[in-house]
């Protein structure tokens, strides 16, 4: 048995690694980001950018969701 924790255990700890440290944040924004970002963007009366990447998209949610209290437990 090894000391390593099971990945399935944790299914969280990818969401707490940084956006700038992702291997694909570059990559074009996945389609739930794009639609939750669009209905943040929306409520927060910002505009939407269809065109940001994984990253920025993540990043940007993080920052409707504290402007709109969507998110905060």
């Amino acid at each position: 048995m090894t000391d390593h924790a099971n990945p399935k255990s944790e299914p969280f700890s990818n969401a707490e690694k940084d956006p700038d440290d992702w291997t694909t944040g570059d990559e074009k924004m996945t389609g739930a980001q794009a639609s939750y970002l669009k209905t943040l963007s929306e409520e927060a009366s910002e505009p939407f950018d269809d065109t940001l990447t994984k990253a920025d998209a993540s990043k940007a949610i993080d920052a409707l969701q504290e402007k709109t209290g969507r998110g905060v437990n």
